[in-house]
């Protein structure tokens, strides 16, 4: 089915193009990737755009309007007859395989958008960082300036198509002549032609360099979000605009942290004897040395909690915790008089420890049970 560009608009079918200009304009605030870096709302961003695509061209609103689908392959989307909707340009690829002509096609083109990984430790994400960069793109190029030809050379209009772009054939069928335009295979659709190239870029007008960039990375960024730097991507053919450059943040592991969201955590192990007396730890954050209090009798897998030491909020005042698990050691191997002191101190307690290296040990005793009862 064809979508509904009106609905994800938020407005009527019978709208103005004003009003439909302000409802995108509205949405797109709401919804632009430097506002909310929400991957559902990035979906969302594109359908807004697709859809004020659609309605603010009069040709596809009225495709829409009809009951199509512009955006869908070839046009497609269910007709007023409930079958796909074919326009007069579909009839005429189906017979000719021809793609009509609009004119000349513009020498000057905007620059696609580029991305580029920069990968940064746990404190640079946290705190910031002023980043230097080497970004590969094309530029306009310096003996041209855009213009695609020699010094003192210009563009002349295309002899074939005389400077329309296309060129035009005509055709006997069933329905009588029938005129179709093609792009001129001369100029490319252009309308004009380069008799002399520019040496350094070809006739492009932009050549690639390596440029050296410094972008500011604010607090509390995290792994795989972007930096979008304005105007800094490709640079169109014939010296268009340029695109934008897109900053992808790469986190790099940390030693001791693991970060989720704005908190941070860690694993710490302390003895034993340290867990059923208590006792204090110095903990290293972002920051410093934090020195934090277990309690006696503190029980394995404990977390202790440090609070505003994470990482700074991306948008607004305060920081995420830090998180202490703490993981209780017990000795694997006892001196004599050390099994002996927690052997007195298991009895002080009422603790039945049985002595596995002798026999008539816990465990022989189970045995004897279970063949008592064979």
């Amino acid at each position: 089915m064809a979508k509904d560009y009106y609905g994800i608009l938020g407005v009527k079918r019978d709208s103005t193009a004003d009003e439909i200009k302000r409802a995108y304009r509205r949405l797109a605030r709401e919804f632009h990737p430097d506002v909310n870096p929400d991957p559902a709302a990035q979906e969302k961003f594109k359908e807004i755009n697709a859809a004020y695509e659609v309605l603010s061209d009069p040709r596809k609103r009225e495709m829409v309007d009809l009951g199509g689908d512009p955006l869908a392959p070839n046009g497609g989307g269910a007709g007023p007859a409930g079958g796909a909707f074919v326009g007069f340009q579909d009839i005429m690829d189906a017979f000719f395989g021809t793609q009509s002509a609009r004119g000349p096609r513009p020498r000057v083109r905007p620059g696609a958008d580029a991305i580029l990984r920069l990968d940064l430790d746990l404190h640079e994400t946290a705190f910031g960082v002023e980043a230097p960069i080497q970004v590969d793109t094309a530029i306009v190029c310096n003996t041209c300036q855009g213009a695609g030809t020699s010094p003192g050379t210009h563009l002349q209009t295309c002899e074939i198509c005389q400077g329309r772009g296309e060129v035009q054939s005509v055709q006997r069928t069933f329905l009588g002549q029938v005129v179709s335009a093609r792009p001129c295979s001369a100029c490319q659709g252009f309308g004009t032609v380069i008799p002399h190239p520019c040496a350094t870029c070809g006739g492009d007008g932009r050549v690639r360099t390596r440029r050296q960039l410094t972008v500011k990375i604010p607090s509390g960024v995290e792994d795989g979000m972007r930096i979008r730097l304005a105007q800094q991507g490709e640079v169109g053919p014939g010296g268009g605009p340029p695109g934008d450059l897109y900053v992808e943040i790469h986190e790099r592991p940390h030693d001791v942290y693991s970060r989720k969201d704005d908190d941070l955590h860690c694993r710490v192990t302390v003895p034993m004897t340290a867990a059923a007396l208590g006792t204090r730890l110095t903990i290293k954050t972002l920051d410093g040395e934090e020195t934090v209090d277990v309690k006696a009798g503190t029980q394995p897998t404990s977390t202790l909690r440090i609070r505003g030491k994470g990482v700074p909020h991306l948008r607004g005042a305060g920081r995420g915790d830090l998180y202490v698990h703490l993981d209780v050691r017990t000795p694997t191997r006892l001196e004599p008089e050390q099994e002996r002191l927690l052997r007195e101190f298991a009895r002080s307690r009422g603790e039945e420890v049985a002595e596995l290296s002798k026999q008539g040990g816990f465990f022989s005793r189970m045995r004897d049970a279970f063949n008592g009862h064979a």
